[in-house]
């Protein structure tokens, strides 16, 4: 048993000067003797949450535990405390026992076709008749969350195009649904997302392809938006290098160059938009704060863009805020990060599940 821990700052979101104490990985809001303080004046937040994150990949694929723990450990030390690990070829169970690392979300290995994918990334289905059972595998072995890869380039049209019938999906999302899991689906272009939405799917990653027609959707039925706008930034880079197939290279360079408002539209329309970095392969893992300073660059308000990536993240993935006996996950700073979103660089705390990170 442990002493208990003491916080005294401004309290976000409410915006309030209050107290916390911590004994025994929660919070109590009534005071605990024999408390330590450890951050006293400025501001605590909810611990950050990187929404769309890959645990497990490395610029060249699959990597070791020992590798995926560094890059966990990279994310914390950041402030970012909650994972939602959107799809990892490797098994993270074991990081997900230790207390030094974010809490991790895990969504099962990404479900896709042969040859429409980043092989060593995917389950690779021979036929879509497969999906709905490989749903519910996934659904299983999981957290709550199945990945599905809704479009891809296709070879034989040389562009985009999505990877599964509208009807296999509504029988997919169902069988999620009925295993208690919610799904996600990577979607770059136009063309899938109205049979994704239409079925039922829970979030859409990156979005890119988002019309005026699919964002009503979005919106009507309550579908999450992570955008993953850092991302996205490599889209020129991924046209130049599809030399072979000029529609997509030009496909990719449109997205590109739409993205900002693109995305500022679901904004706009009440989307619900959380941050996320897809960090592994060729995005560094620390990197949370550019993906918030970018939601706010493309139409989010500083409080918005914060809490697309703490409070309101985590209450969509039902994990605590700084509510009196939830789990202790926060950050501590001098600065008010509501006016200033680059103080999120310069945790002055971390405390993570109930301990002080040092």
């Amino acid at each position: 048993m442990t002493a208990p821990l003491h916080v005294r700052g401004v309290l976000l979101p409410d915006g309030e000067p209050g107290e916390l104490w911590i004994a025994d990985g929660r919070i109590s809001r009534t005071p605990l003797p024999g408390a330590t303080t450890v951050f006293d004046g400025g501001y605590v937040v909810p611990g950050l949450v990187d929404a769309h994150c890959h645990v497990g990949i490395g610029p060249d694929g699959p990597v070791d535990l020992d590798v995926a723990a560094r890059q966990a450990e990279t994310d914390r030390d950041a402030g970012t405390l909650l994972l939602r690990d959107c799809g990892a070829p490797i098994d993270t169970k074991p990081l997900q026992q230790r207390d030094d690392l974010p809490r991790i979300i895990r969504a099962g290995r990404h479900l896709a076709k042969p040859k429409r994918y980043i092989p060593y990334l995917a389950d690779q289905l021979e036929h879509e008749s497969q999906l709905p059972a490989a749903v519910a595998e996934q659904a299983a072995d999981g957290d709550g969350w199945v990945k599905l890869v809704g479009d891809w380039i296709d070879r034989s049209t040389g562009d985009l195009a999505p990877l599964w019938s509208d009807e296999i999906l509504v029988e997919a999302i169902a069988t999620a649904h009925a295993h208690g899991a919610r799904v996600t689906a990577h979607v770059f272009g136009e063309d899938a997302l109205p049979g994704l939405l239409a079925a039922g799917i829970d979030c859409i990653e990156h979005g890119t392809g988002l019309t005026d027609d699919t964002v009503e959707m979005m919106s009507r039925h309550g579908t999450a938006l992570v955008p993953t706008l850092v991302n996205i930034e490599n889209f020129p880079g991924f046209a130049a290098a599809a030399t072979k197939y000029p529609d997509y290279a030009s496909h990719m360079t449109a997205l590109y160059e739409r993205g900002d408002a693109t995305v500022g539209k679901a904004i706009e329309a009440g989307v619900p938009v959380y941050a996320g970095t897809d960090a592994g392969g060729g995005i560094e893992h620390g990197v949370l704060v550019d993906e918030i300073l970018a939601l706010h660059r493309v139409g989010m308000s500083t409080e918005q863009a914060l809490g697309a990536a703490s409070w309101a993240a985590r209450d969509w993935l039902g994990h605590s805020c700084l509510r009196d006996g939830e789990a202790a996950d926060l950050v501590c700073y001098d600065s008010d990060p509501r006016k200033e979103l680059a103080a999120l660089r310069h945790p002055r705390r971390i405390v993570l599940k109930g301990a002080v990170v040092t």
